[in-house]
């Protein structure tokens, strides 16, 4: 087991439909708080992203407490938990896991690490949330829900986007039968150059480059909008660099799903614009939504009416809102003041995945 400590650069949520029962846990595991206790959090990994995310709203969040820091850089830790009052710091998660006043821990460190990271945090019977992937494969998923259900303990996976306030609306419009059912999902997100962490350019470290970062996030919320369809065939194109190790740049990715649904991704991480792109617009057989900025149109009376609704999109950045949403939502569950859905869902997104590199590997349509 990996055990170092690596650092990784409540909103009411539809949560998904237990899709696999024997990865469902209960609903009131032993060790569930009462919903007016405090929750006590280890945070493990304290690379860029938790410090302009996790340890910011942490910070402020009522019936949550972060008790503890673990990272493989010592000094960087302790500057961090200084600078947030949290009193205790740990280089080995095994350290971390022995805290007896310890509820849940949250999992930040590199992706290779997360499924080794999570099953300690399973086994010592504290509740996790980890950053996507929860695993480099499918079966490293199923190991994870099939550790969760055992200890009693509840997993989830940092899927924020889900928590974004224009995607809330969408999704409530949606699933409200007011556009019909989803048919197609476009999606895209064109990212200028810039230097992340240096495992991310490693393929063994983090899965893969363009589509891990920014298609992984797209595809889990077209899935999301769907329910989780099965999917029938995946054709994918990628642009990687020479070397055993290289990761790709861009991707394009066509996935056909049961029920005539078609989700289509395109993603690059080494854009060459004046400014980043992004869209994500869902069609449905009754009308369409787009996100960033939200927009819903609706057929009514044969004619295409705009009804998107004023002021839906959140006042802040959707990163920060997104990520207060989910921790909230979190905590929420772990307290015992918010139902919990094991993230059966990840299974199908991991097929899905594996799916998709093999395609780009092979150069040929994968069928299932």
């Amino acid at each position: 087991m990996v055990s170092a400590c690596v650092s990784g650069a409540p909103s009411v949520v539809r949560e998904p439909a237990s899709l696999f029962a024997k990865y469902s846990a209960p609903t009131t595991p032993e060790r569930t708080l009462a919903p007016s206790s405090e929750v006590r959090l280890g945070l493990i990994g304290v690379g860029a992203v938790p410090q302009i995310s996790y340890l910011p709203v942490l910070s402020k969040m009522r019936g949550a407490r972060l008790v503890a820091l673990c990272d493989n850089d010592g000094p960087k830790a302790h500057a961090i938990a200084e600078r947030f009052g949290v009193p205790d710091v740990f280089t080995d998660i095994d350290d971390l896991l022995e805290l007896e006043q310890l509820d849940a821990v949250i999992i930040s460190t590199p992706n290779h690490l997360h499924e080794p990271h999570a099953l300690a945090a399973l086994r010592a019977k504290v509740h996790v949330l980890c950053g996507r992937p929860l695993a480099l494969s499918v079966r490293g998923v199923e190991r994870i829900l099939s550790a969760a259900t055992k200890s009693e303990r509840f997993v989830h996976v940092d899927n924020h986007n889900r928590f974004r306030a224009d995607a809330q609306a969408l999704d409530a419009f949606l699933h409200g039968g007011e556009l019909g059912r989803p048919v197609g999902i476009r999606a895209g997100a064109f990212q200028r150059k810039r230097m992340l962490g240096d495992w991310r350019y490693r393929r063994a470290e983090a899965g893969g480059g363009a589509f891990m970062e920014l298609g992984y996030p797209l595809l889990d919320l077209a899935l999301w909008y769907a329910d989780f369809p099965e999917p029938v065939r995946v054709t994918a194109h990628m642009h990687r660099g020479r070397g055993a190790t290289a990761v790709e740049d861009a991707m394009l990715v066509q996935i056909e799903c049961a029920g005539g649904v078609s989700v289509s991704l395109d993603v690059n991480w080494s854009y060459l614009g004046v400014e980043d792109r992004f869209w994500f617009e869902v069609m449905a057989s009754a009308g369409n939504g787009q996100l960033a900025p939200l927009r819903v149109v609706k057929e009514l009376a044969g004619r295409a009416v705009n009804v998107s609704p004023s002021g839906a999109s959140a006042r802040e950045i959707a990163f920060y809102q997104s990520h207060r949403a989910q921790l909230a939502h979190f905590v929420a569950v772990v307290s015992g003041a918010a139902k919990y859905e094991a993230p059966t869902e990840q299974v199908t997104v991991h097929r899905i995945l594996e799916a998709i590199y093999k395609s780009a590997e092979e150069g040929k349509e994968i069928r299932f």
